[in-house]
């Protein structure tokens, strides 16, 4: 039987990782209060074909699962500032040329903030996810450590790499332990509706999957300032001597003949094609270009400020040195004060670029001022800004920070 003076807040998703985790959490003698949070307008999730998560859909499938399991249920609407979070800095690192992550960063100053916020106002001990990932106590450092799961394919600590110490010790992860199939075989023999449905994949906000369009809808006038100073930086560039544009014919003409305005460049820098705009392309991205090539090619590199996409081969997608900032260390003795103060300190670690990459070890050298450099031992392909750098010593993660260069 629950004991409602052990409580817990459970982030119930509406999928069946949450609602295993509000069933375990029950099972071990807590009383679960599942919450969803309502982030974004419901209608931009209700297109079908779609794997998204926070629809009304999903909203339903956790009351219901609240039901069957026989706790209370709550929604709570953080839509305000979810687009203040989330959406315009998902823009904004668009048009900046770069690839955010935003469900990192709903997690973190959504989700975990938002939860630990509501946790405080109901009483509850401990805050409750379905992430795979597992928090351990170290005795002899005195500190929390973020440990990956046992399953190493659902394995979610990158996507965690943010959290404090504060947070991880009032953080549980029941599925941290099991195999994601040991978590629908649970539901399965529980009764959960939810024992099989589909994981969410895509960007909540962005249902079609069409980020470019997203942004020119979201912030038309963003990107019509973006646009317009690439054309004007192309024309000076172009028509130094000339004074045959006024800067509002510029401007004008950049908007009737976008297709036009912006380049694909090779790696010699000669002009290959045209392009409608820099923020449509990803380092990395090979599909969609519309250049006829007996190669295959892929984005390089993305110029905002010339509107200028970068095309290269494979191999040129390689590096060895990767540069990140506003990085987190989580459980090193003194972390706080190594991250900020220290200069020049090196460890081996391995790390990931991005949440599918695998392992690879290198020197990480914290700068101080939140800011780190890793040199591979061997190169890592289509480093992203915008994406995360995350780093490992073993099974825990050390931390992780935004990728700039």
């Amino acid at each position: 039987m629950a004991d409602k003076e052990k409580k817990m807040l459970v982030a119930m998703s509406g999928g069946v990782d949450s609602s295993v985790a509000a069933y375990l959490v029950r099972e071990e003698g807590y009383f679960p209060l599942g919450v969803t949070m309502m982030l974004h307008d419901q209608d931009l999730a209700c297109t079908a074909g779609t794997h998204l998560c926070c629809t009304p859909d999903d909203i339903e499938d956790a009351r219901v699962v609240c039901s069957t399991l026989g706790i209370p249920f709550h929604v709570v609407n953080f839509m305000d500032g979810f687009r203040e979070k989330i959406i315009n800095n998902f823009v904004e690192t668009y048009l900046k040329g770069q690839t955010p992550n935003p469900c990192i960063d709903c997690n973190r100053y959504m989700k975990f903030g938002k939860l630990f916020e509501m946790a405080d106002a109901e009483g509850c001990e401990k805050v409750v996810t379905g992430h795979y990932a597992n928090v351990e106590y170290d005795e002899e450092t005195g500190r929390y450590r973020l440990r990956r799961a046992v399953d190493l394919t659902k394995d979610q600590t990158y996507v965690l790499y943010f959290l404090s110490q504060e947070q991880l010790a009032r953080l549980y992860f029941p599925l941290g332990r099991y195999e994601k199939s040991e978590a629908r075989d649970i539901a399965e023999a529980q009764g959960l509706i939810v024992a099989r449905k589909h994981d969410s994949q895509d960007i909540c906000f962005v249902p079609d999957g069409d980020y470019a369009g997203y942004i020119e809808r979201e912030a038309p006038e963003r990107v019509r300032t973006a646009l317009a100073a690439s054309l004007d930086e192309n024309l000076n560039n172009e028509n130094q001597n000339s004074d045959n544009l006024s800067e509002g014919s510029k401007k004008s003409r950049g908007f009737q003949d976008k297709e036009k305005i912006g380049k694909f460049l090779d790696m010699e820098g000669n002009i290959i094609g045209t392009h409608k705009g820099y923020y449509h392309y990803t380092i990395g991205q090979r599909r969609g270009l519309g250049i006829p090539a007996g190669d295959r090619i892929y984005v390089v590199d993305i110029i905002p400020e010339t509107n200028q996409v970068i095309l290269g081969a494979n191999e040129d997608l390689f590096t060895r040195e990767v540069k990140a900032i506003d990085f987190n260390l989580i459980s090193l003795p003194d972390a706080d004060k190594i991250i900020k103060d220290i200069d020049e300190k090196q460890m081996r670690v391995t790390a990931k670029v991005r949440y599918r990459a695998k392992d690879t070890p290198g020197v990480l050298t914290l700068h101080g001022d939140n800011t780190v450099t890793m040199l591979f031992d061997e190169p890592v392909r289509a480093v992203t800004p915008g994406q995360s750098l995350v780093v490992y010593d073993g099974d825990y993660c050390l931390g992780g920070g935004i990728i700039v260069s």
